[in-house]
């Protein structure tokens, strides 16, 4: 009976709590304040850096912003980020969206274009992949992947002739190009030069010209043969005004 007596009670008290809570609130439960995306929005569109700063992370920082006003605010906050040169914390908000819908396409994008600011290309080039899954006619992902491509197959060309001269090194005979074939830096000049006199010959007026610009190269090749190994003589510094003549810096 005792026992009864206390259950009772304790429900009486906590049924009493209850009223005095909805007494002092009014009788209505509590509401959850709303943070306003377009505040957000508005400041971003404005280019305005100080309020957008309050504005965004007043919607980015709570916990309670609906997934849709939070993907909405990242992206605002991110492309003015990216507009003045905040290319981290931009590739930040553009990631965190991403994360939130990986079917922006316009998001990997722009991430990609922050990725190329940075010099990151094999990153750039992902993220423009991932665009042209999402949107295959995205139209700018679609230049920038094409732009990069092509950017990456040029250097990778070169990566594959660095450090090679333009003549086989297994049929090297003399000293010079020996020498040549040993030092990287040497090599490069070579080639550079090589490449050089093909393009002023084929741009030559005529043939006359071209003659008269393929013996100029021959003399090099002869003097430098005959130079290498004497007092004084400095190869690179010579193969360097080679280069600088033929590319036109005192020269043609």
């Amino acid at each position: 009976m005792r026992s009864l007596i206390h259950l009772f009670g304790a429900g009486l008290l906590y049924a009493l709590s209850l009223a005095a809570a909805d007494a002092a609130t009014g009788g209505d439960p509590v509401a959850v304040t709303q943070v306003d995306v377009e505040l957000c929005l508005a400041a971003t569109a404005d280019d305005d850096v100080d309020k957008a700063a309050t504005a965004c992370a007043a919607v980015i920082d709570n916990e309670k912003t609906a997934k849709e006003d939070l993907i909405k605010a990242l992206i605002a906050r991110g492309a003015l980020l990216a507009r003045h040169d905040q290319v981290d914390r931009a590739i930040a908000d553009d990631s965190r969206a991403l994360l939130l819908d990986p079917t922006l396409a316009d998001i990997f994008n722009a991430r990609g274009e922050l990725w190329l600011k940075k010099g990151d290309k094999p990153k750039a080039v992902q993220d423009f992949g991932a665009a042209l899954k999402i949107d295959p006619n995205h139209a700018k992902a679609k230049a920038n992947h094409k732009a990069m491509a092509r950017e990456l197959e040029r250097i990778g060309a070169q990566m594959a002739v660095a450090g090679k001269p333009s003549f086989n090194c297994a049929r090297a005979r003399r000293a010079v190009e020996r020498a040549i074939c040993g030092n990287r830096e040497l090599a490069d000049l070579d080639r550079e030069i090589f490449a050089s006199n093909a393009r002023v010959i084929r741009t030559a007026r005529n043939a006359d010209e071209a003659k008269a610009l393929q013996r100029e190269q021959d003399e090099f090749i002869a003097r430098r043969n005959a130079g290498f190994g004497r007092p004084g003589y400095d190869l690179k510094k010579a193969m360097q005004e080679r280069l600088q003549r033929l590319n036109g810096v005192g020269g043609y």
